[in-house]
């Protein structure tokens, strides 16, 4: 069952890193493999919409989204929205970024280099915008309680992460402003941060908007299938998938979906590396693993087991936003930092492990307690 779900994402996940080594040698290999890593980290939210809205659609559909859908999502957003966000920050033309990413790598790490201000003000800001968000909002299950509930309250006064990250913002050009001196043009650089800075924050409430948008039409949607479904139990007949025009447009609009999903994976992979090959090879080979994720969602349910996933995937955004701004003034290692998502992601679920063993050790007293009355009753 699982060779069979995800036997093409291993092969990519091969495939990814044999061309890693070849081009970069091991420590492309160890980059490749941290993209990789926090892109799946980062989509699992992604990959339960997905299966949810999956499962209503017919199987010819199903196989529609799982191949035309993967090149797409792989290509499109992937591999194409890098070298996009790269030649716009560069002032160069996505063709003659590729090729001197290819042919000539010093001309090419010149230039994003000097474009990394602003790829990094308007990623830091994305990103820091969409753990804020997720902090302050008061959820049923908490991660780490002792830090959650008090923001949880926190969060109810309206439009503070708005808040908090313009004055992020504003603090950080204002200390990029003051070192500036180690750089050329200071005021050019301060004014490029500031201004990308805002239109990260500008592109994520669009994106929000849009996201909030399609979660009110998912919801419609359920609640008229599970009325469709009522009426079938009490009629008797079977229930129908979604085919044809119905299934059309909601192959569309999960396409929609998964790219406002990829955009924390495609700006956090900024924060590790600026090379577009190795960020080609890691996020694609994380895409084949969300597809299959679905999939294993759709036949199995069971990742939903782990609860804490969805909070360690967030923590990692976070983590990734500060060193995202810190790089606007000082060098990070790429593997340090794409060591620390992957850290946070691995505690979380092994915490969401061990809550799972404590909740069966605790069913499995109970009923243990149970017999034991049953027995001494009679």
């Amino acid at each position: 069952m699982v060779l069979k779900t995800f036997g093409w994402s291993f092969a990519v996940t091969a495939l990814g890193l044999v061309a890693a080594v070849l081009y970069g040698g091991w420590t492309a290999f160890g980059i490749v493999a941290i993209l990789s890593i926090l892109e799946i980290s980062l989509s699992f939210d992604n990959a339960v919409v997905n299966a949810g809205i999956l499962k209503k659609m017919n199987a010819f559909w199903q196989r529609i989204f799982l191949t035309i859908g993967i090149l797409i999502a792989v290509f499109g957003m992937r591999l194409i929205f890098p070298v996009v966000i790269v030649a716009v920050s560069a002032q160069l033309g996505p063709i003659e970024a590729v090729d001197l990413a290819l042919t000539d790598k010093d001309r090419y790490q010149e230039l994003v280099t000097d474009a990394h201000p602003a790829i990094a003000a308007f990623g830091g800001m994305f990103l820091l915008m969409i753990f804020l968000d997720f902090i302050f909002e008061d959820r049923e299950i908490k991660w780490l309680t002792w830090l959650e509930r008090p923001l949880a309250k926190l969060g109810k006064v309206d439009m503070l992460s708005v808040c908090i990250a313009l004055i992020v913002l504003l603090v950080t050009s204002m200390t990029f402003a003051t070192h500036a001196h180690l750089h050329a043009g200071p005021a050019d650089k301060s004014a490029t941060v500031l201004l990308s800075g805002v239109a990260g924050l500008i592109t994520y409430m669009i994106v929000g908007g849009l996201s909030g948008y399609f979660e009110e039409k998912l919801e419609e949607e359920e609640e008229r299938e599970h009325e469709e479904e009522e009426q079938a139990k009490r009629t008797g007949k079977p229930i129908v998938l979604l085919a044809g025009k119905a299934a059309f447009f909601m192959f569309l609009y999960l396409e929609v979906l998964d790219a406002s999903f990829s955009f924390d994976g495609v700006i956090g992979a900024f924060a590790i590396t600026n090379d577009i090959v190795l960020m080609a090879l890691g996020l694609g080979v994380g895409a084949m693993y969300v597809r299959s994720l679905t999939v294993y969602l759709v036949r199995q349910g069971t990742l939903d087991d782990y609860v804490y996933l969805e909070h360690g995937a967030h923590y990692a955004i976070g983590a990734l936003a500060v060193l995202l701004l810190v790089t606007i003034q000082y060098e990070i290692h790429e593997v340090i930092t794409g060591l620390i998502g992957v850290a946070l992601i691995a505690w979380s679920f092994w915490s969401s492990v061990r809550r799972n063993r404590a909740l069966a050790a605790a069913e499995g007293k109970a009923g243990s307690d149970e017999k034991t009355e049953v027995s001494s009753g009679v």
